[in-house]
């Protein structure tokens, strides 16, 4: 299983507090802090998932996952929206962007490592609102 991950957030807490979870289970973490340079992150580090917030500078985090769907080497990496829309239809946005999965912020500590490898274990191009074996529970 891939241990690279990249986290393209803009707010800083968020990003400090996904890298820590993320570092202290064994994760490579690699970050962008916008749309422009997250695409220039994927393309050179090649992680084996992808943490988008939606709300970004430069571009939103939809059109970051529709280049990031369009790239053959790009393409079949797990992309996980990771964003405080959640109002009805946000999650389904997300899905039809590019995204393999969602998760509402704030992100639980508790949860958050292992809703991530739930997703790492998922075939991307199978696109899900939650990881196997959580498609059952409700939001």
């Amino acid at each position: 299983m891939g241990r690279r991950i990249l986290v393209i957030e803009d707010q800083e807490q968020n990003l400090y507090l996904m890298k820590y979870l993320l570092e202290a289970s064994g994760y490579d973490v690699v970050q962008a802090r916008d749309g422009k340079e997250g695409i220039a992150a994927a393309r050179t580090e090649r992680p084996d998932l992808i943490l988008l917030d939606i709300q970004l500078p430069t571009m939103s985090g939809h059109e970051v996952a529709r280049a990031l769907r369009t790239d053959p080497g790009l393409s079949a990496v797990p992309i996980v929206a990771v964003t405080s829309y959640a109002m009805p239809g946000d999650r389904e946005e997300a899905v039809d962007a590019g995204c393999t999965g969602y998760l509402e912020k704030p992100i639980d500590p508790d949860t958050f490592v292992a809703e991530v490898a739930g997703y790492m274990q998922q075939d991307p191009r199978r696109s899900e609102a939650a990881p196997a074996g959580h498609e059952g529970e409700t939001e």
